[in-house]
């Protein structure tokens, strides 16, 4: 037996659950089981480490499909051991078929060990172990055509399972995924960690709480579709923007480039991307993390789950709460409140922009019942405060507006085998949204926070005072059906219907007039796939093809001047259809391409406005766009340490792309007629043969231009996206020491990133020597983190330096971010 440390058992996604996939461990994992098996009693004794002992041992039943045929085999299985002992994993390493695999994996769920100690202390370990399948007497040879008639037994097959993760990178989809464990000891955000990704750009308008774009191969905001387990993100209890999700709650991101599969039940245009959180498994487990940081930043996320394997019982929990002042250090250039002339550059502390967000979830089933693979029910409730500081273009300071959310909601969710090779997937859930904008004030202030005089005129954001609120009511389902038609094909079937009503109420709404909130606005949206799926030459070669169905029934009102409200109800359907082919050469070298014809319904924001600064624009078309993808991923082991390249270069040709247009106040959604993206993404790292020291690089260079012949945006064709950058990289190197403060791991890491200049406004606007540019930027973070492990708890201790060089940075629209900050965080696993 071969004794490997892991930290955490690992459970079946909606992915593999549902196409109900074989799966098996990462490369990398697999490279460190063989160096292992050439000298385990060294690498035992050098780690410290005692593996694991047979407490509890089980008999496989032999597979009656095996025995009648008068078949042998042995089955290597690579079983995780939890800190008690009990078998949470089994998968199969190497296998024969014929039912021995699965009688194997059933018998070692029945087993017990003692657990792997390092030192005196107990760990969660990893181990081979071999099953022999051996009759009374040796069976006789079956001939086959190659060897009939030599009296030679034919090669065994080989069934090589492999784990979520790794079966999703190996698929046919066009799928990226980041195994987030070591990201859970660090203090940098999701926004961060997914921003240190090829292809992937994430700017924000400043710090903890404010506003941020995420962009994929050019593409940004609702033309990626963002999912939690699954659901929209916006239904699933985290409102507040991807950025804003705790880390900790999170085990793996799943980043889809341009064709989204139909499980999602999404009509997104440029990607998708699905957040996986931690599953429960087998007892009682939790954990607790505290960041503090600059700038007044305060971070706790907690969480806890149970399972009760006899009654299939399961209940978890997650929570969080943040806090921050954002009162960092900008440059900006005032104005004289007597002569509103603009007078020379000068660094303030920012005043009046403070965030406090909070929420939490329970959800509480059964799971592996005969009548139900999952279900379940959850409910949540989270909610925010911010303040709001400055217009756009950080120009004008503001000393009173306010913004506030609130969001709950439930979710059913049903997972069930209806036969041997048919798998139904279906939720339900209901959530409200409720925003508030308070804009009142009668003071105009200057950048060090005092009101220097008094304004005539209430309200900041805009010349009117604004005291205003809105709910959005949405009721959602998702049903995915899958279909084993014949080994190695499937059929998959999804039906995905959202129902959206708003309503909304201007408390400064004067007397006797129609409220323009009130005007009505109703959208029913249904998106529905079909899927077939085949793999041929041994999973050399995986395809999927697909068709998609897109239907949009709007129902609303144009509010005009005069308390005149016009009907503008709407109807649109359209098809998609698209193939995913992935060819794996060699175990380590496989190539993907992809295709669709992708349709995105605009959506409530866009079309509605947000109710803060993005106005509504009932007029929104349809966007349409042609996406290829084409990448190859080498993953190997070799004498010098694990190696990875991967490359992928995609085209985007987008119809009436929704573009977000601002202003000094504000913002609008326009459709842009026609946008071509073009480009490159490229990583490749390297990880130590003994996996202490890691380094990976990234870069992105994206060409998105405008191809508009007519309409608004036609008098700058040819140009590239305003406010966009096209040309960045990341670069990450990781050292870690082992067993220092007596049971813990030192880690040590540093994180840079280049982001090229690029041009705020239109590059063919106005002379060069006066537009507005977003200047290239070098920023660094170094981290340090402390491992320690206890009787009671997996204790981890992280301190970081971010901006390192306090270099200043700007993210769209020129707004300048924070500088060098410090912060501090401690996690309890147990």
């Amino acid at each position: 037996m071969l004794l490997h440390p892991v930290p955490s058992s690992r459970r079946s996604d909606e992915r593999t659950t549902w196409v109900r996939r074989a799966s098996r461990r990462s490369i990398r994992s697999a490279l460190v089981a063989a160096i292992l098996l050439a000298a385990p009693s060294t690498w035992a004794a050098g780690a410290g480490l005692t593996a694991p002992q047979i407490v509890t041992p089980a008999e496989p039943a032999y597979p009656p499909e095996a025995l009648a045929a008068g078949l042998e085999a042995r089955v290597v299985l690579r079983l995780t051991i939890d800190q008690e002992g009990h078998v949470v994993d089994a998968e199969v390493v190497e296998g024969a078929g014929h039912g021995f695999d699965e009688a194997a994996a059933a018998a070692a769920g029945e087993m017990r060990f003692s657990p792997a100690l390092r030192g005196e202390t107990p760990i969660a370990s990893r181990i081979l172990f071999s099953h022999d399948f051996r009759l009374e007497a040796p069976p006789p040879p079956a001939p086959t055509a190659a060897h009939a008639g030599d009296g030679k037994v034919p090669l065994e097959v080989v069934v090589r399972r492999r784990s979520e993760a790794e079966e999703l990178r190996r698929s046919a989809e066009s799928v990226q995924v980041l195994e987030l464990e070591g990201e859970h000891t660090e203090s940098a955000d999701l926004g961060e960690v997914l921003a240190r990704t090829e292809g992937v750009g994430v700017r924000r308008g400043g710090g903890l709480g404010s506003g941020t774009r995420f962009s994929l191969a050019g593409y940004t905001d609702d033309q990626i579709r963002f999912f939690l387990d699954g659901i929209p993100l916006e239904l699933a209890g985290q409102p507040f923007g991807i950025s804003n999700v705790p880390v900790n709650l999170v085990e793996r991101v799943e980043i889809y480039r341009g064709v989204v599969p139909i499980r999602f039940g999404a009509d997104a245009l440029g990607g998708a991307v699905n957040l996986v959180t931690r599953r429960e498994r087998e007892g009682t487990h939790g954990f607790a993390s505290y960041q503090l940081g600059s700038f007044g930043t305060h971070r706790v996320a907690l969480g806890g789950s149970h399972l009760d394997e006899t009654s299939g019982f399961f209940a978890r929990a997650s929570a969080f709460f943040d806090r921050a002042e954002n009162d960092y250090t900008i440059t900006v250039e005032p104005e004289d409140p007597e002569t509103s002339r603009v007078l020379e550059p000068t660094e303030v502390d920012r005043f009046h922009d403070a965030y406090l967000g909070a929420g939490g979830g329970v959800e509480i089933g059964f799971a592996d019942r005969a009548w139900a693979r999952r279900l379940s029910l959850q409910g949540f409730l989270a909610g925010l405060d911010k303040e709001l500081q400055h217009n756009l273009v950080m120009r004008i300071p503001y000393g009173d507006a306010t913004y506030g959310q609130l969001n709950g909601g439930l979710t059913l969710r049903y997972e069930h085998d209806l036969g041997a090779d048919t798998t139904l997937h279906a939720l339900a859930g209901y959530t409200r949204d409720r925003t508030h904008l308070l804009d009142v004030g009668t003071c105009i202030y200057d950048w060090e926070g005092n009101c220097v005089r008094p304004d005539s005129t209430p309200g900041e954001v805009e010349s009117r005072a604004r005291d205003q609120v809105q709910e959005t009511d949405s009721v959602f389902g998702r049903v995915n059906l899958a279909w084993e038609i014949a080994p190695d094909h499937a059929v998959r079937f999804s039906l995905a219907p959202t129902l959206v009503t708003r309503s909304g109420d201007e408390r400064r709404q004067l007397p006797g007039e129609r409220d323009p909130l009130g005007a009505r606005r109703d959208m029913l949206v249904h998106v529905g796939g079909l899927e077939y799926e085949v793999d041929l030459f041994d999973d050399r070669l995986e395809n999927i093809t697909f068709v998609k169905s897109y239907l949009q029934v709007l129902r609303s009102e144009e509010p005009l001047p005069g308390d005149v409200f016009r009907r503008q109800d709407r109807d649109t359907h359209g098809f998609g259809f698209g193939d995913a082919l992935r060819y794996r050469f060699h175990d380590v070298v496989q190539a993907k391409t992809s295709y669709e014809l992708a349709t995105r319904l605009p959506r409530p924001d866009e079309l509605f406005g947000n109710g803060v600064l993005v106005e509504p624009n009932l007029a929104l078309e349809p966007e349409r766009s042609h996406n290829f993808n084409l990448g190859a991923t080498v993953d190997a082991p070799t004498l010098a340490g694990q190696v990875r390249f991967d490359v992928n270069g995609f085209l985007r040709l987008a119809d009436q792309l929704i573009f977000l247009v601002g202003d000094d106040n504000g913002y609008i959604n326009r459709n842009v007629e026609g946008v071509r993206s073009l480009g490159v993404e490229a990583a490749a790292g390297w990880t130590s043969p003994d996996g202490l020291v890691a380094v990976d690089a990234n870069a992105t260079w994206v060409d998105m231009r405008n191809t508009a012949a007519e309409g608004p945006f036609a008098r700058n064709a040819g140009d590239r996206l305003q406010g966009r950058p096209w040309l960045f990289a990341n670069l990450a190197v990781r050292f870690d020491v082992r067993d220092t403060l007596g049971s813990g791991d030192l880690s040590l890491a540093w994180q840079s990133r280049y982001v090229h200049e690029f041009f705020r406004n239109w590059e063919s606007d106005g002379a060069l020597e006066y537009k507005d540019i977003v200047p290239s930027q070098l920023l660094h973070a170094v981290t340090a983190t402390q491992r320690v492990n206890t009787d009671l708890a997996a204790l981890s201790f992280g301190a970081e330096v971010q901006n390192l060089t306090d270099a200043a940075t700007f993210d769209f629209f020129g707004l300048q971010r924070p500088g060098r900050s410090f912060h501090f965080k401690t996690t309890a696993e147990f």
